[in-house]
């Protein structure tokens, strides 16, 4: 090439450099969605991501005197800052713009603003799940949108994490923290990466996988191919995604195509390993086959799997594995009450809280039973026997109390452990209570607004609870956990709105399930009836019975004593607290005239009342028909 043709391309590229160098002059476009959000301790601002190309970041402005001055910038993947201020009565100011890698800055947003006040109950539970929505969203590996398996993990996603995470989704949408829009495309990249570059195994997916190439990670030597009760956890979560995008469009469509796709090439029958064996198995391998040789048996966290096997319509397995496999330990069926509250399945003690949470992130526990138990009732059995043995603290923990309770599966001073009454080390794990919001609604709501007034940042950040804390030791997890934070938001939901008990249960496959393995309806869904009721003195009843408006309780004292009246709601919500005082020995009525505490008549319905005493309990329903 002569010199003559190298100076004219030089002269060439330069100047197309130059030219492309110069041409981006373009401002973003300004974010939109900008909101903020006041609490006690701290201050938030969000907005919608921008999906520009080249998108580098955000800066944040607060106002000083009439100016608004650039206070930080943010990260392309964050869409969100919090402030803490530990102070009632903080304001600001905020606006956001975006920035991209020329230095081209976008207008300014609008102005927003939030002070930190005094929190009502509902203003608790939307401050926990739209932080704790980030670690899904925000937080989510960008190749693939799948949960991360923890806070740090950078390419380590997790199939079971990711099912709650899908769920998750969905309360996004439903709470406005994202648009329908994100929440399909981002569905839209979940499901097509689970399709097309996950390796499964006979349907099922590994424990965890590489974020960008759908790999195997092996979670341990041998345990290199598919899990099925991460697998399930997946799939329970799809299932609720494919009822909730019903909306007719071509996008909408393709998302309930792929997760039926997906739920339907899982292969549960193969993970049966035999034709005649009663069990499903936890694990298969490629290079190990059956060597894990783990059957998944009860009672644990893993009662999904044998539903969905039993539910699949393409490789179903017989519905007999239920009670032959599943329900088949010596020590699923318990007899025992400890605390006053009787478990019918179950460890003594309940066993870790995860138990009673990871399969009722879909399947609804509530008005139905099998030839064992109630499982909602059971549920918050379990859970009163958490909350009455870190109050009682027979071990002197530190920081145990009645609004500082629950144990189960987490991080702790000494690596990862599975916390229970049985194998208790002072460790707290927030996900224990927060999740069994549907089961113990007004005590798990006393622990969120304890722990966040009490430990701030210790135990809150950016992602909501940490992980676990053990005060006793002075130690403070810094870490967030997929499957820990997953059932917070989850279950925090299904006590609001039961959106996705409701997504899950109208799948049609759901119902002969059900049908098969012997479910039937009951009526019992409230606590107070699963405690063991002392008979001592005499419950008459409610006259009359169903009623409208008026009821009169009856009951005999057998002497003098304090007394209160309350009454609950089929979900355990307390909606009136009708007596508190000493009463005479002897027959008692008080009258109910269908109203709350707050004066407002209630619907037609089952409630149940409870009188107690300082020692004694006994409760009972009554109808108010109108």
């Amino acid at each position: 090439m002569s010199n003559l043709i190298k100076y004219f391309l030089v002269v060439a590229i330069s100047g197309l450099c130059f030219i492309r160098a110069q041409s981006d002059t373009t401002a973003p476009q300004s974010p939109q969605g900008v909101r903020a959000f006041g609490y006690e301790k701290n201050l938030d601002v969000e907005w919608y991501h921008n999906s520009e190309p080249d998108l580098a970041g955000y800066n944040i402005y607060i106002k000083s005197g009439q100016n608004y001055n650039l206070f930080t910038k943010i990260s392309r993947e964050k869409s969100y800052y919090s402030i803490n201020t530990n102070f009632i009565g903080v304001g600001y100011y905020f606006k956001v713009s975006v920035y991209d890698s020329s230095g081209n800055e976008s207008p300014l947003s609008d102005s927003v603003y939030a002070i930190t006040h005094i929190m009502t109950d509902e203003e608790f539970l939307d401050m926990v799940q739209r932080s704790t929505f980030r670690y899904f969203y925000d937080y989510a590996h960008p190749v693939s949108g799948l949960s991360r398996e923890r806070l740090g993990w950078g390419e380590t996603v997790t199939s079971g994490g990711s099912g709650f995470g899908v769920m998750a989704l969905l309360v996004g949408i439903e709470r406005g923290f994202i648009t329908r829009q994100q929440g399909v495309e981002r569905m839209l990249k979940i499901l097509n990466f689970l399709k097309n570059k996950a390796n499964k195994f006979h349907g099922a997916f590994s424990h965890w996988l590489n974020g960008t190439t759908g790999a195997v990670i092996p979670f341990s030597t041998i345990d290199n191919g598919g899990d099925l009760v991460e697998t399930s956890y997946m799939i329970q979560g799809l299932l609720a995604v494919r009822q909730y995008f019903g909306q007719t469009n071509a996008d909408e469509q393709q998302i309930r195509d792929l997760c039926t796709e997906i739920w339907n090439g899982v292969e549960w029958d193969w993970y049966r390993r035999t034709s005649t064996s009663s069990f499903l198995y936890w694990h298969w391998s490629p290079n190990y086959n059956w060597q894990m040789n783990m059957t998944v048996r009860g009672p644990n966290e893993a009662m999904i799997v044998y539903l969905l096997g039993i539910a699949s319509t393409t490789h179903g397995v017989p519905a007999s594995l239920f009670h032959n496999g599943w329900a088949s330990s010596p020590y699923y069926v318990n007899t025992k009450s400890f605390y006053g509250y009787r478990i019918w399945v179950g460890w003594d003690y309940g066993g870790p809280l995860f138990f009673s949470h990871y399969s009722f992130l879909g399947f609804d526990p509530r008005n139905k039973k099998d030839s064992y138990c109630n499982y909602f009732l059971n549920s918050k059995n379990i859970t009163l026997i958490h909350k009455e043995y870190c109050t009682d603290n027979p071990k002197n923990y530190t920081g145990y109390n009645v609004n500082c309770w629950g144990l189960t599966a987490s991080d702790d001073p000494t690596g990862y452990r599975v916390h229970e009454p049985t194998n208790d080390n002072g460790t707290i794990t927030p996900s224990a209570a927060l999740s069994s919001l549907p089961y113990t609604p007004q005590e798990s709501i006393e622990v969120i607004k304890h722990l966040y007034r009490t430990y701030g940042s210790d135990v809150w950040g950016e992602y909501g609870f940490k992980d676990a804390f053990n005060p006793t030791v002075k130690w403070y997890a810094g870490s967030y956990l997929a499957i820990d934070q997953g059932p917070i938001i989850v279950m925090i939901e299904n006590y609001r709105s039961e959106l996705l008990w409701e997504m899950f249960m109208a799948n049609p496959e759901i119902q002969p399930m059900l049908n098969a393995i012997g479910f039937v309806p009951d009526s019992t869904t409230d606590v107070i009836d699963g405690k063991d009721l002392d008979y001592s003195f005499e419950l008459e009843g409610n006259y009359p019975n169903p009623f409208n408006p008026n009821t009169v309780i009856r009951f005999e004292l057998p002497q003098n004593q304090k007394v209160s009246i309350k009454v609950y709601n089929t979900l355990g919500q307390q909606v009136r607290d009708l007596l508190a005082g000493e009463l005479q020995k002897g027959t008692n009525g008080v009258l109910w005239d269908g109203k709350s505490d707050d004066g407002f008549s209630l619907p037609s319905g089952v409630y149940i009342y409870k009188i107690e005493s300082e020692e004694k309990m006994l409760s009972s329903k009554m109808i108010l028909q109108k």
